[in-house]
C-alpha cells in the first residue's frame, strides 16, 4: 500500500470536507422574521434549512473519522478492519478514506 498516496487522498478529502462544513454552515443561518417572504417560502427555508443541519453533521463526523484516520496512518493496523480484522481494500480506502470497515462489515 503506498500511504503517501492514501496519505494526500485523506488530506484533499479533508480539505472539501472543510469547504462543505462552511457551506453548510452559511446554509443554516437562522431565518429572519423580518425578511419579506411568504408563509409558504417560509417554510420550504425552514425545511431546507433542517436538510442542510443534517448535512452539516454528517460532514462534522465525516471531518472527525478522516483526522482519527489520518493520525493513525503509519500504524502497523493502518488498513485492518475494525470488526473482522481483514485488509481493507486500497481501493476503498482510496474512495472512502474515512472508512474504518471492510465493505462486508460495513454492510
Amino acid at each position: 500500500m503506498d500511504k503517501s498516496q492514501v496519505k494526500q487522498t485523506i488530506l484533499d478529502e479533508i480539505s472539501k470536507t472543510e469547504a462543505s462544513i462552511e457551506h453548510y454552515k452559511d446554509l443554516t443561518k437562522p431565518i429572519s422574521p423580518s425578511d419579506a417572504i411568504g408563509r409558504v417560502s417560509r417554510m420550504d427555508a425552514i425545511n431546507n434549512k433542517s436538510v442542510n443541519e443534517a448535512s452539516l453533521r454528517q460532514a462534522e463526523q465525516k471531518l472527525i473519522n478522516l483526522n482519527r484516520v489520518l493520525s493513525k496512518i503509519d500504524d502497523d493496523d493502518f488498513g485492518i478492519c475494525l470488526k473482522c480484522k481483514q485488509s481493507i481494500p486500497i481501493g476503498r480506502i482510496l474512495i472512502r478514506p474515512q472508512s474504518l470497515l471492510c465493505v462486508n462489515c460495513a454492510r
